[in-house]
């Protein structure tokens, strides 16, 4: 049994016509006599009766036309969908980032989007509890993050996004123009919590450990918002990922360069090795080509 049967079979049952049926599907009288034929010896049942004026069918192929519908609607469905996976026509990704990864997402998403406008991206700021099992267990698509945050898995794939360096960034109204890694020393502190970014804030620490800085206190936020607000109001100074201060676009807030130190800090998208979601291949073309430099968001 195959497609082409099921099609002719069924336009026998609408039209109570082989030679109408023929036309139909694009082939001859005869080829659709033996389509039927065949069904019949498949499944050991009459489907038709033929008589020299008409042609009725049975009770059998009565109950045979509800499942050949089916399976011709499925399968018809089933080739449409992944058509418009592979023209960028429908679907949904579901896209998790980590609270310093704000840029290249941006960029990608604003990328992907453009392409593939039909296609839902559901994002979210990724959690850090159990990241194997959020990557490759389906959680999230692709999640965004530093390399070292990476579970050890076989199972997962990443992509190298980018390198960041970090800055200092201050309140803008800050008398002082400049400010210095040995500056840090006669401030407060504010960095997100180790929970909550735990690759940066190991990152942050070890650089003011290398430098023998000791703020006057340090002080923790769980999330970003109330970091930042606390950093334009005055209370204190952090560091951040450049791209990611800059993300904001903040004029309250200034960053200032950490100099005569290395602060690179790898960023990768992860996503689980069988992934079965078609507009995942979409999206890591999308990703290479921006990472790559072979694309720029706004020039595509």
């Amino acid at each position: 049994m195959d497609i082409n049967q099921l099609n002719c079979f069924i336009s026998v049952a609408h039209t109570l016509n082989f030679s109408e049926a023929a036309r139909r599907n694009y082939v001859s009288q005869s080829t659709v006599s033996r389509y039927i034929s065949d069904l019949e010896k498949e499944f050991g049942v009459k489907l038709f009766t033929r008589s020299h004026r008409d042609v009725l069918i049975t009770n059998e192929g009565k109950i045979l036309l509800g499942y050949a519908q089916e399976i011709v609607g499925s399968l018809n469905k089933a080739k449409t969908a992944l058509r418009q996976m592979r023209d960028g026509g429908q679907g949904r990704l579901k896209i998790g980032c980590d609270m310093t990864s704000m840029s290249f997402p941006q960029q990608c998403i604003a990328a992907f989007a453009k392409r593939y406008p039909n296609i839902t991206i559901d994002l979210n700021k990724m959690e850090t509890d159990d990241l194997s099992r959020s990557i490759s267990g389906g959680e999230y698509d692709f999640c965004f993050m530093p390399r070292d945050m990476v579970p050890e898995s076989s199972d997962i794939e990443t992509l190298s996004t980018h390198t960041d360096s970090l800055v200092i960034v201050s309140a803008s109204r800050r008398r002082s123009k400049k400010l210095t890694l040995s500056d840090v020393s006669q401030e407060k502190l504010l960095l997100l919590s180790e929970a909550g970014a735990p690759i940066l804030y190991m990152e942050v620490i070890d650089l003011l450990r290398s430098f023998h800085v000791s703020p006057k206190a340090e002080i923790g936020f769980d999330d970003i918002q109330s970091l930042l607000v606390a950093t334009a109001s005055g209370i204190g100074v952090t560091i951040l990922p450049k791209s990611f201060a800059e993300f904001t676009s903040d004029k309250r807030l200034t960053t200032h360069p950490v100099e005569d130190a290395d602060t690179g800090l790898a960023y990768v998208m992860a996503w689980a090795r069988n992934t079965q979601n078609p507009a995942a291949g979409l999206f890591i073309e999308t990703a290479r080509k921006l990472a790559s430099g072979e694309d720029n968001v706004y020039g595509i």
